[in-house]
């Protein structure tokens, strides 16, 4: 179930996010640093309104595939302790800035997400925010975390819905209709490059089951009332969202043994 070749796919998804960070990323770290608080997802739904993490303060969490790293300052600030993994040297330099001019401090890794090198069972939580959780092949990363996490530790991951795309074409946005084949979907190269991984829901389940966690909740994010599209985010219009999921957040638990 693997990629054809896991090293080819992260060298392109380096280059796509090397790119990114030169063009828009360093602004966008400022903004999201500065938050008080996290916001899910492109339409900023509040983890207040949420609850997906809950209080964090004093957890070891590691975040898979943090560009950034704005999660895990943001949980640095509720008292977590976290580690940055990313496989992008350009995202990492930006994170140290940002250090640098907050005064915010964590560890950050520079390794693939799937091969974090981590000590195992040394994490009470495991995020991912759009990094791993769609940038890396989850057969691969989602035993990763099972590894990291200790029993009864907790694996949440934000991703683009499974419907979005499914109705998701080369032309931008996304269709009210079907596009893609549901059965056997996993592994989408976009024309603006790089390499994406996703799975119908039965095939989470599965997955995260047989690396021994227990799904405690899906969340399918709705865009609020006054949300309008983005120019960033333009694969899926607002009035999209309003009516189907275009993200999802998944949240489990590794079983006690």
């Amino acid at each position: 179930m693997g990629s054809p070749d896991p090293t080819a796919d992260a060298a392109k998804n380096v280059e796509l996010w090397t790119q990114a960070n030169a063009e828009y990323t360093d602004e966008n770290a400022k903004t999201n640093w500065a938050l008080d608080e996290i916001s899910w997802g492109i339409w900023a739904i509040d983890e207040s309104e949420l609850n997906v993490l809950g209080d964090v303060n004093g957890l070891d969490v590691v975040e898979l595939g943090c560009g950034t790293a704005y999660v895990s300052a943001w949980l640095a600030k509720a008292g977590a302790r976290p580690v940055g993994v990313d496989i992008t040297p350009a995202q990492l330099d930006t994170a140290r800035r940002m250090m640098a001019e907050t005064g915010i401090e964590f560890p950050l890794v520079e390794a693939d997400a799937a091969e974090t090198g981590l000590p195992p069972e040394s994490a009470d939580l495991v995020v991912s925010e759009y990094g791993a959780s769609i940038w890396v092949d989850p057969y691969r990363w989602i035993p990763e975390a099972a590894r990291l996490l200790r029993p009864g530790g907790r694996l949440a991951f934000l991703r683009n819905s499974t419907l979005v795309i499914l109705c998701s074409t080369d032309e931008m946005p996304a269709k009210e209709y079907l596009v893609h084949a549901q059965f056997g979907m996993k592994r989408f190269e976009f024309p603006e490059g790089g390499v994406e991984f996703h799975l119908a829901h039965g095939e989470w389940i599965d997955l995260l089951r047989a690396n021994g966690f227990d799904v405690e909740r899906l969340i399918e994010l709705q865009a609020p009332p006054d949300a309008v599209t983005h120019d960033r985010y333009a694969y899926v219009t607002a009035d999209w969202a309003r009516k189907w999921p275009s993200e999802e957040i998944w949240v489990a638990r590794k079983r006690v043994t």
